[in-house]
C-alpha cells in the first residue's frame, strides 16, 4: 500500500506542479487586480459579475457533469473501445454546447431587460453591465472543464492543469494593458470605465484556455464531430446521473449568490475583501486538495468498475491521510500569518492598510476550514466513483441551508469575517456527514492511517502555529514592515521555522506521508533515496 501511496503522490504531484504554476500566476494576477482596484465598490461589482459565469462553470463543467461523465467515459473505454468512447464524448460536448448557448442567451436578454426597466444603485448597474460582457465566458469554461475531464480520464494531468496558467497570463496582460497609455486612451482614466477592459480580458483568457487543451486531445485521437444529444444513450445516462447532483450543485450556487448578494448589498468592500482571502486559500487548496481529488476520481472509478473495493478503501484512506498532513500545516500558517501574507501580496496602489486588515480578518476566519474544504472534494468524489451522486447532494442541501442561516446571522456583526466563519463551520459539518454516509455505504472505511496520525499531526500543527506567531512578532518588532525585504522576512522567516518544526515533529511521530514526501524529494533532488525508511505500521 505504500507503493500505491507513492504512485498517488507522484501523479498528484506532477499535476500539483502544473497547478502550482497556475496558482502562482493566479496569485500574481490577483496582486495586479488588488493594486488596480483595491477593495472598492468597483472591485466588489467586478467580483460579483465574474462570479456568475464561474458558478455556471461549476454547475455544468467541473461539478455534476464531470462527476457523472468521467466514470461513464472510463467504462466506455474499457468495455467498448476508443471509437465508442469518443462518440460518447462528442455527444456530451454537443449537448453541453446547446445548453450553454441557451443559458447564455437567456441570461444576456434578462440583463438587458433589467437594465432597461429596473431601478438600481450605481454599483448594481455596473455589476449587471460587467456581467453582460462576461456571460459568454460560461460557455468557454464549461467546454474547458469537459475537455480537462476527458484528458484526466486518459491519464493526462500535467498539461490540462497547466491550462489555467495560460488563462492567468492573458488576464495579467489585460491589467498591464489597462495601466498603459494605450489602455487608458481606450477605456478612460476612471476605474468604473477601465474595469470593462478586465471583463474583455476574461473572455480572451477563456478562449486561450479552451484552445490549450485541444492539441493533447488530438494526439489521443479526439476529433470533434457534432452528435445529436437527444437520442444518444450516453447523454441520457449522464443526465440521469447528474440530475441529483445538479440539484445539490445548483443549490450551492444559489446559496453563494444569496450570501454574496447579501454581503454586496450590506457593504461596499465585503465581497472584494472576502474574495482576496478566498484567492489566497485557493493556493494550497488547489495545489493539494483539488489536485489529489482530480487524480482520485478516475482512479477510484476504475477500482469501482472492477469491484476492487479493498483497494478502493485503501486508496481513499491514503489520500485522506496525505491531504491531512499537508493541509493542516497550510491552514495554521494562513491563519496565523494572515496579516503579513495579505500585506506582502496585495498592499499597494488602491489596496491600502485598511483593505489589508479586512482581507486578513476574512482569511483568518476562513483558513481553519481548509482541510474540510479539501476533504469534502475527496469524499464526494468517492461517492461519484461509486455512481452515487444523490447522497452528496442531500448532505450538501442540509449544509447549504445552515450556511445561509449562519451567513445572515454573522455578516452584520463580523462583516467579511462572518462569511469565513460560516463557510468553515458548514464545511466541517459537510465532511463529517460525508464520512458517516460513506462508511454506511461501504460497511467499513480504511482510515487507519488517518486515525493513527491525526492526533500527532494536530499536536505538530499547534506547535507550528505558536512558532509562526512568535517568530512573526519578533521579526516585526525588530524590522517592521515598511520595506519589501522586511515584508518578505515577516512571511517567510516564521513560515520556514514553523514548517521545519512541523516536519521534524512529523518525522519523530513516524507519520507515513512525511517519509513518502522525503523519499520522493530525495530521489528527485539528490538522485538517491532519502535517509531513513518508512515505518512499518502493520495496520
Amino acid at each position: 500500500m505504500r507503493g500505491a501511496m507513492s504512485q498517488m503522490l507522484k501523479s498528484s504531484g506532477s499535476m500539483g506542479a502544473a497547478t502550482l504554476a497556475s496558482r502562482v500566476l493566479g496569485m500574481l494576477r490577483v496582486m495586479f487586480y488588488a493594486r488596480f482596484m483595491g477593495n472598492t465598490w468597483v472591485a466588489s461589482a467586478f467580483v460579483m459579475a465574474f462570479m456568475v459565469p464561474n458558478l455556471f462553470r461549476r454547475l455544468l463543467g467541473e461539478g455534476a457533469l464531470t462527476a457523472a461523465f468521467i466514470p461513464i467515459f472510463k467504462e466506455k473505454e474499457r468495455m467498448e473501445g476508443d471509437a465508442s468512447m469518443w462518440k460518447a464524448a462528442n455527444a456530451v460536448l454537443s449537448g453541453l454546447l446547446m445548453f450553454s448557448v441557451v443559458i447564455i442567451g437567456v441570461g444576456i436578454l434578462a440583463i438587458a431587460i433589467a437594465l432597461a426597466f429596473g431601478s438600481f444603485s450605481g454599483k448594481t448597474i455596473l455589476m449587471l453591465q460587467l456581467l453582460r460582457v462576461m456571460f459568454p465566458y460560461a460557455l468557454l469554461v464549461c467546454l474547458t472543464a469537459a475537455l480537462i475531464g476527458m484528458l484526466n480520464a486518459r491519464g493526462h494531468f500535467f498539461v490540462p492543469a497547466l491550462g489555467a496558467a495560460v488563462l492567468n497570463v492573458v488576464m495579467i496582460g489585460s491589467v498591464l494593458f489597462l495601466m498603459s497609455k494605450t489602455g487608458k486612451a481606450v477605456f478612460g482614466k476612471e476605474l468604473h470605465t477601465q474595469i470593462f477592459g478586465l471583463a474583455i480580458g476574461v473572455l480572451i483568457a477563456g478562449v486561450a484556455q479552451t484552445a490549450f487543451q485541444l492539441p493533447t486531445l488530438r494526439k489521443e485521437g479526439f476529433r470533434f464531430r457534432w452528435e445529436s444529444p437527444w437520442p444518444n444513450e450516453t447523454v441520457r445516462l449522464v443526465l440521469k446521473k447528474m440530475l441529483p447532483a445538479s440539484i445539490g450543485v445548483a443549490a450551492f450556487q444559489i446559496n453563494v449568490m444569496l450570501t454574496q448578494g447579501f454581503a454586496f448589498a450590506f457593504g461596499d468592500g465585503i465581497v472584494a475583501s472576502f474574495d482576496y482571502a478566498v484567492r489566497l486559500m485557493e493556493l494550497p487548496q488547489g495545489l493539494f486538495g483539488i489536485s489529489l481529488a482530480t487524480y482520485l476520481l478516475p482512479t477510484l472509478s476504475g477500482l469501482a468498475a472492477e469491484k476492487k473495493y479493498p483497494e478502493f478503501r485503501a486508496t481513499l484512506g491514503q489520500g485522506a491521510a496525505y491531504l491531512a498532513f499537508l493541509n493542516l500545516l497550510a491552514s495554521v500558517l494562513l491563519c496565523v500569518l494572515a496579516v503579513p501574507m495579505i500585506r506582502l501580496l496585495f498592499e499597494g496602489g488602491k489596496f491600502d492598510a485598511e483593505a489589508t486588515q479586512r482581507a486578513s480578518w476574512a482569511l483568518a476566519c476562513l483558513a481553519p476550514g481548509l482541510i474540510s474544504f479539501s476533504m469534502v472534494n475527496i469524499f464526494a468524489r468517492a461517492f461519484y466513483a461509486l455512481g452515487d451522486t444523490s447522497t452528496p447532494m442531500k448532505i450538501s442541501l442540509v449544509c447549504l441551508g445552515l450556511n445561509l442561516l449562519l451567513t445572515f446571522l454573522l455578516i452584520p456583526r463580523f462583516q467579511e469575517g462572518g462569511l469565513g466563519m460560516a463557510n468553515t463551520a458548514t464545511s466541517t459539518i459537510n465532511l463529517s456527514l460525508l464520512i458517516y454516509a460513506l462508511r454506511r455505504k461501504l460497511k467499513t472505511l480504511d482510515l487507519a492511517e488517518l486515525r493513527r496520525t491525526i492526533i500527532p499531526l494536530l499536536a505538530a500543527t499547534i506547535v507550528a502555529g505558536l512558532v509562526a506567531g512568535f517568530s512573526f512578532r519578533a521579526w516585526d518588532h525588530a524590522f517592521g514592515h515598511s520595506q519589501l525585504r522586511a515584508k518578505l522576512g515577516g512571511v517567510f522567516v516564521p513560515m520556514t521555522a514553523a514548517a521545519l518544526i512541523y516536519f521534524v515533529m512529523s518525522w519523530q511521530f513516524r507519520i507515513g506521508a512525511a517519509y513518502e514526501i522525503a523519499g520522493l524529494l530525495g530521489k528527485k533532488i539528490r538522485r538517491v533515496p532519502a535517509s531513513g525508511s518508512p515505518p512499518n505500521n502493520g495496520e
